[in-house]
């Protein structure tokens, strides 16, 4: 069974994506939906036996919730997504079919019209990979590594947006979940997941063959970019010198080389 993740702070369009999930799943799946702070609209209540809802009064944060949505989890797999996405048909079973243990796997990144529920269709390519500022770790897309590796559809990757991504819930486990303390309540987080998962002897892939369309906010975010951002960033740093997590098995060096054709890195 695939535990779906869904934290969510005042979103208009987390019923659209729970009914999406609903129909989109080919094998077993739950739904856990995080309100963090809020409470929904009861019209917006999803009814299904597969879907649950977990409420805190007071706003904790992504990582905390993503990290309380886990603990509840009963799949074998679980799937973290924003509550603004569109999915593939059968995204749960491609995903279940190509992970191995120590895998986290991002599906391909489409953009999303929330209105019309839609893939925005408007020549740009699909996002499938990000590499690192150099400066404060955040993902940057990276069009030249998808033109190269365009045949390519199962990759490597170093990061992310975030979004949406997909481990067993023993790997989740076995790297000690999303850190709250140390980097705060939401920035940096799929960095975190990479840099944990990499580091401790696993992958971080992409997975062409399944996808999903996420909206991108300009305005009326749920969860702030500026929320603990410079907390996040400032802890980040310490991946550099291998002062970041206790399990760390690897160098950070070593990552970076791994991807040495990272832009600004050489």
């Amino acid at each position: 069974m695939v535990s779906i993740i869904i934290p969510s702070r005042k979103e208009p369009y987390l019923s659209k994506t729970i009914k999406d999930l609903l129909v989109k799943a080919k094998g077993e799946i739950e739904i856990i939906a995080i309100l963090d702070g809020y409470w929904e609209k009861a019209e917006d209540i999803v009814i299904d036996p597969r879907v649950n809802y977990l409420h805190f009064a007071t706003s904790k944060g992504m990582r905390a919730c993503i990290n309380a949505g886990v603990l509840l989890a009963k799949g074998e797999y679980i799937l973290k997504t924003d509550a603004h996405c569109l999915f593939a048909k059968g995204f749960d079973e491609q995903l279940v079919k190509d992970c191995e243990k120590h895998d986290v796997i991002v599906p391909r990144r489409y953009r999303l019209d929330p209105e019309k529920w839609e893939v925005i269709e408007d020549g740009r390519p699909p996002v499938d990979y990000e590499y690192l500022d150099p400066v404060d770790l955040h993902g940057v897309r990276w069009e030249e590594k998808a033109i190269e590796r365009k045949d390519v559809m199962i990759d490597e990757i170093v990061s992310a947006q975030g979004s949406c991504w997909f481990t067993p819930k023993k790997h989740f486990e076995s790297v000690e979940g999303l850190d709250e303390d140390s980097y705060g309540k939401f920035f940096l987080e799929f960095q975190e997941i990479s840099f944990k998962t990499w580091l401790s002897g696993g992958r971080v892939l992409v997975n062409k063959n399944t996808s999903y369309a996420h909206w991108h906010k300009t305005d009326g975010r749920g969860y702030s970019l500026d929320n603990d951002r410079e907390k996040a960033v400032e802890f980040m740093q310490k991946w550099r010198d291998d002062k970041a997590w206790s399990k760390q098995e690897l160098k950070f060096e070593s990552l970076i080389k791994k991807f040495s054709d990272m832009p600004g890195w050489e």
